[in-house]
């Protein structure tokens, strides 16, 4: 048994984490800095991100090391920019794309840490990113030769698109999403796995996509989690009409707002409903139009993009998450919301499904197009004519996301998973 006195030493490899950004980088960094507060941490980043890390009051050198792959990456990004044939979209694209770049930051994270590796100057190496499956390691094996666990994850993403959305899926120009599979038959994604003493999948899905040869190493860890300190209001649950929904995201095709203004239509227009729709994107003013040819523009309110803090006052107002996005991978958004004691409906796929239960929630079941507009308006019409099920909802949602889903409670929950690796690696030796 390792010492549970004892910090464990860890390399963690977050390629992109900034605290500054969204969205992956704001993952990597939000998990690698909450690990800190649990093990001894060094952190390896891209050159991108050094002065957000100086900002955050992190030492050069003691705290982080910082890789310059910009030969390779800064061209490769431009490159994904073209492919991609519009802001926004095309993101499997730019995940292929950085696939082909990132081996060369790897190999300068061995060229860098490889002689403190082999010392055995760390018990374990984790690459928190690349979140995605199908960017292979290529020092992972190294690592493993080194004698080192290696751990890999949360990996998550490539969830398939729903039946009947593909023109949605022409819409985001995922073309590439059409032969994702292919990675599979990366010989070096093989290697990696087979190297890999701990893989945390993000999702059921990426889970599922883990050969049957290494099931035994993975573990289920949603991708997203909060930080209290951000999200620290709590809705008021005022159950006379009309009730409050929000939409927080970009407005794009798979995130669904239309079909929200669709389903909530009705409610709307007998003065049963208000919306808040928080952000931007292509959809805006296809969006704006809708709300006028359906004549319920006076209950829709677009806020556009708005500061954190501004958000989370929005979000604290509603009752309601109303978010029929068809293709989430982690559902961060969901986490806010039940958070703040805002209930979630969401359509039960992907990661918003694996988040939201009938204790929680409300899961629309998901359909094509007209099913899920049809779920999401008889829910909405149910809550409007009985809303007393909304309160008991809100609290268990706060205290689940309060108690499970902090990136303090998701560090614990990893450096305890270190030690059972580290536990198995002594067992074998003195076997």
């Amino acid at each position: 048994m390792t010492d549970p006195s004892r910090r464990p030493r860890v390399l963690v490899i977050a390629e992109a984490a900034n605290p500054e950004w969204v969205s992956v980088p704001l993952v990597g960094w939000s998990l690698a800095s909450a690990l800190r507060r649990h093990a001894d941490i060094h952190i390896v980043t891209q050159q991108r991100n050094r002065e957000a890390f100086l900002r955050a009051g992190l030492v050069e050198g003691q705290d982080f090391t910082a890789i310059d792959s910009e030969k390779v990456a800064a061209p490769m990004y431009r490159l994904a920019g073209i492919l991609r044939m519009g802001k926004g979209k095309g993101w499997t694209m730019s995940t292929a794309i950085a696939a082909l770049s990132y081996p060369y930051f790897e190999r300068l994270i061995w060229q860098r840490f490889g002689a403190d590796i082999r010392a055995g100057r760390f018990d374990l190496v984790h690459r928190v990113t690349p979140l995605s499956p199908t960017v292979a390691s290529p020092i992972a094996a190294k690592v493993a030769a080194a004698g080192v666990p290696f751990v890999l994850g949360p990996l998550n993403g490539g969830v398939p698109w729903p039946k009947g959305f593909d023109a949605e899926r022409r819409r985001e120009r995922e073309w590439l999403s059409y032969v994702r599979g292919a990675y599979k038959l990366n010989p070096l994604r093989g290697r990696s796995l087979k190297a890999t003493a701990l893989i945390l999948a993000g999702s059921r899905h990426t889970a599922s996509e883990i050969p049957a040869a290494h099931q035994d190493r993975v573990v289920w860890l949603p991708e997203n989690a909060i930080d209290p300190t951000r999200f620290n209001l709590v809705a008021e649950q005022d159950l006379s009409l009309p009730l409050r929904g929000c939409f927080v995201g970009r407005l794009v095709p798979y995130k669904g707002p239309d079909m929200l203004l669709e389903a909530a239509a009705p409610l709307i227009a007998a003065g049963q409903l208000v919306l808040d729709i928080v952000g931007d994107g292509p959809m805006m003013g296809a969006l704006r139009e809708q709300a006028d040819e359906l004549k319920i523009a006076q209950g829709v309110t677009f806020h556009g993009n708005l500061p954190h803090q501004q958000v989370q006052e929005v979000m604290a107002r509603a009752n309601l998450l109303t978010f029929p996005s068809i293709r989430e991978f982690g559902g961060g958004v969901v986490l806010e919301a039940m958070a703040l004691g805002v209930v979630p409906m969401v359509v039960d796929y992907a990661g918003p499904g694996e988040l939201v239960s009938e204790a929680n929630g409300y899961a629309i079941p998901l359909g094509r197009r007209a099913q899920i507009v049809d779920g999401f308006r008889a829910a909405l019409t149910a809550l409007a004519t009985d809303p007393s099920a909304l309160p008991g909802k809100a609290r268990l949602a706060r205290e689940e996301a309060l108690s499970d889903f902090t990136w303090d409670a998701k560090a614990a929950r990893i450096v305890a998973l270190y030690r059972d690796v580290l536990d198995r690696r002594a067992a074998r030796e003195t076997a």
